[in-house]
């Protein structure tokens, strides 16, 4: 058997152009477009390419694109202000501060300053919060990709037993939170867990997000298992010089047990901007008091 390849590539491009026609939308009635403030600090090589991603990408989708770029020695208080300025702004939906930040900043407390109503990286506390006891509120774009795909590969996930890979904030958590609210049965998963791959073997969904090159073996995988790989780690190449793209699972081997499983690059990777532009103008519309199309997105 080898699995289904699960195009993330392909959903992201039809998600995306249903944030274009939703965007129009908005403009119409709101007499304004969806707007999205990106915030870089510093000259961080991969962040810059990151943020003229995102920029393009809003632009693309009919929305307005704010871009900050601050020196690397910008004090923590004149970045904090910039965030009170732009909760203020009623042009500006959705906030979102690239990371990481320099290291005389607290990340914690900018993402704190930020308005959870604006917060589309999901990552303020509140909505956090509000994830947890299954209230509205902004999720992660990477795990929310993830559930997006899933869910369009497998339909209804409930009674489905899953394994998280990952105990971060920023994807292992809110994935398991995610999950939970589809009625699977989750277990979080980390590099301190006894037996691991014994852990891993009984999922029906596997979702890797735990930064290591490859760690995850096709002997791992339960035969049938769906597989979600989100990680993206570069190694050595074939050329000497050279590098190459890996994601946290070995993929051959997991390819020839799985029924479904995404590769990397072009699976996972592609959702998460898709999502960020989902949630910005999720959050426009909420701002401008609309009420968004049911299931629009």
């Amino acid at each position: 058997m080898t699995a289904a390849v699960i195009d993330g590539k392909a959903f992201a491009a039809t998600l995306r152009a249903r944030i274009a026609d939703l965007a129009a939308a908005f403009e119409l009635q709101a007499g304004r477009k969806a707007g999205l403030a990106v915030v870089l600090v510093g000259e961080d090589p991969a962040s810059q390419v990151y943020v003229r991603s995102k920029g393009k990408s809003t632009i693309e989708a009919g929305m307005a694109s704010f871009e900050h770029k601050l020196p690397a020695d910008t004090a923590e208080a004149d970045l904090l202000a910039l965030v009170d300025r732009l909760n203020a702004d009623p042009a500006v939906d959705g906030i979102l501060v690239q990371l990481p930040l320099p290291r005389h900043i607290d990340e914690q407390k900018v993402i704190a300053a930020i308005n959870p109503d604006k917060d589309v990286d999901g990552f303020h506390v509140t909505n956090a919060g509000r994830l947890a006891v299954g209230q509205p509120g902004f999720v992660p774009c990477t795990p929310l990709g993830c559930l997006m795909l899933l869910k369009d590969r497998l339909g209804d996930l409930s009674g489905l037993d899953a394994v998280v890979i990952g105990r971060s904030n920023i994807v292992g958590k809110p994935m398991a939170q995610l999950l939970i609210g589809e009625s699977c049965t989750v277990t979080v998963a980390h590099s301190r867990t006894r037996n691991l791959a014994d852990v891993v073997r009984r999922a029906d969904i596997v979702v890797a997000a735990v930064g290591r090159p490859e760690m995850v073996k096709g002997d791992w995988i339960k035969p049938g298992a769906t597989v979600i790989d989100v990680g993206i780690n570069r190694v050595p190449g074939a050329a000497e010089g050279k590098t190459r793209l890996v994601g946290d699972v070995d993929y051959a081997s997991a390819a020839a047990v799985a029924s479904a499983i995404t590769p990397v690059p072009g699976g996972v990777g592609p959702m998460t901007i898709a999502v960020l532009l989902r949630n910005a103008l999720v959050a426009a519309w909420r701002n401008a008091g609309l009420e968004l199309p049911a299931d629009a997105i």
